[in-house]
Formats: structure tokens, C-alpha cells, sequence
């Protein structure tokens, strides 16, 4: 059986909501509410928090989570859990977003089955169907289309695909039923060791650095994303309003 590590990557400094991580959500660190929901899947063996501030480092450790010291360095969340991967006894490598407590346990196992059941897969992750004509617009939603057998074809802020016999303009979208049919992505990976590896060794692509999405980096490598469709929905941290919209969230369990 494989090992399978969830590395939830946190720094202090980020631009639009500084110390985070530390931040309280119902009575409870963010960060902690996301190790406790990553602690749940039931095909993960460990669950480790890779930071670069010995606040976050002593927060974890208060709370009797795992936790290691990484540079202050990285650029990404991605290059911070290669960094510490390479220290970790694992065959794959889970990145669980630091700013998403309500992270269904089901979530992280499905994308571990990703791995798990193709040998072809150098990383796996989720989608979502959009039902809302604002997802749609929206350029901080990222949105991806898929081959026949659920492989990344491309990701990106625009919306793709453009249905265009159904949308005159962009103001015209409108949702009937089941279509039209559109992707949004899920912001959790999972990797082989040899593929994060491999990933955190390229320079970034063209793409990449016009769309502002790394993921496209992979593809333009010729390294396989392939996704699986999820029915939870999730709630990302980003600002201090988020957070406050975040205690009023209906759909949690927390």
C-alpha cells in the first residue's frame, strides 16, 4: 500500500489577510480546522503543516499537529511542500490549501484514487459544475475543460468552454437545467513524489505567467492532470471579509 502525506502549506505573510493561518473561525484557528478535516480522510497516513514563520510553527505544535520549518523563499504553496516532502516517507503527496476549513475528508481520498487507480496521472485534482452565471464571469473563479477520460485539457480565468450558440455576450449567460455545462476548479493536488519533484524543477511557462495559474506549467510540460468531478462545494480564506462570511456558512460542519 502506498503512503500517502497531506502537506497543508501556511506562511504568515500573506498580501491581503496577514497571519492567516492564525486567524479564529468559530472559537479555532483556521489552520487547525484544516488539519483536523485532512486528519479525517481515510486513505491518508500522515497530515503535516510546512510553514516559514515560528508563530504558525508553534500554533500547530500547541495544538498537537505535525509541523515543519520550510524556507521563507518559495514563491508557492507547491514549492513549499516539495521542500518538505523531501523529508517526509511518502508515495504521494496531498497539497491541502491552508485557507480551506471546509474541506470534506471525501474530497482529499478522491484525489488520492486518482493516483491510486492510473499510473498515467502525474497529478490529480477536483472540479466542480458551475451553476452560476457569475462563477462563469468571474475571473477569480478558474475554470477547466476536460478530455474524454477526464485529463486536463486547460485551465483558465476565461470562460471555457464558450457555448457559443447560447451566449450572445458574456451578460447574456444563463443557466437551463443542466447546461450549459461548465468546470470550475478545486484548488487541492495531488501529486506522485517523482512528479511534485519534477514540477517544482521547471520554470514557469508563458501561460503560466499570463494567466497567473501554475497548474498550467504542468501542462505545458506534458505532465497529465487528470480531474474527478466533486459534489462538495468549498470556501476559501482570503480576506478578513471572507472570514466573516465564513461564520455564517450554511453548508459546514465544523
Amino acid at each position: 500500500m502506498h503512503k500517502v502525506a497531506a502537506i497543508i502549506p501556511a506562511r504568515y505573510n500573506a498580501t491581503r489577510f496577514p497571519g492567516k493561518p492564525l486567524a479564529l473561525l468559530k472559537k479555532k484557528l483556521l489552520i487547525q480546522h484544516v488539519y483536523e478535516q485532512a486528519s479525517r480522510a481515510r486513505l491518508v497516513n500522515s497530515v503535516i503543516v510546512a510553514t516559514d514563520d515560528q508563530r504558525i510553527y508553534d500554533a500547530v505544535a500547541g495544538f498537537g499537529g505535525s509541523v515543519v520549518m520550510t524556507s521563507a523563499g518559495h514563491e508557492s504553496g507547491t514549492d513549499r511542500i516539495a521542500e518538505a516532502a523531501e523529508n517526509i516517507d511518502c508515495d504521494y503527496i496531498i497539497n491541502v490549501q491552508g485557507d480551506e476549513p471546509f474541506i470534506e475528508p471525501q474530497m482529499i481520498d478522491d484525489v488520492v484514487n486518482l493516483l491510486y487507480n492510473d499510473e498515467r496521472v502525474a497529478i490529480g485534482t477536483l472540479v466542480k459544475r458551475v451553476t452560476e452565471a457569475d462563477d462563469v464571469r468571474s475571473p477569480h473563479v478558474v475554470k477547466v475543460v476536460m478530455d474524454e477520460e477526464g485529463f486536463a485539457l486547460y485551465f483558465s480565468r476565461a470562460p471555457i468552454p464558450y457555448h457559443r450558440d447560447m451566449w450572445k455576450d458574456l451578460e447574456s449567460i444563463q443557466f437551463e437545467g443542466q447546461d450549459p455545462v461548465v468546470f470550475k476548479h478545486i484548488g487541492i493536488y495531488g501529486f506522485r513524489r517523482e512528479s511534485l519533484r519534477k514540477f517544482s524543477s521547471l520554470k514557469k511557462s508563458r501561460l503560466e505567467e499570463i494567466e497567473k495559474l501554475e497548474q498550467l506549467r504542468a501542462l505545458n510540460a506534458g505532465m497529465k492532470i487528470k480531474v474527478h468531478e466533486t459534489e462538495f462545494e468549498t470556501f476559501g480564506i482570503d480576506t478578513i471579509d471572507d472570514l466573516r462570511k465564513a461564520e455564517e456558512w450554511q453548508n459546514t460542519s465544523l
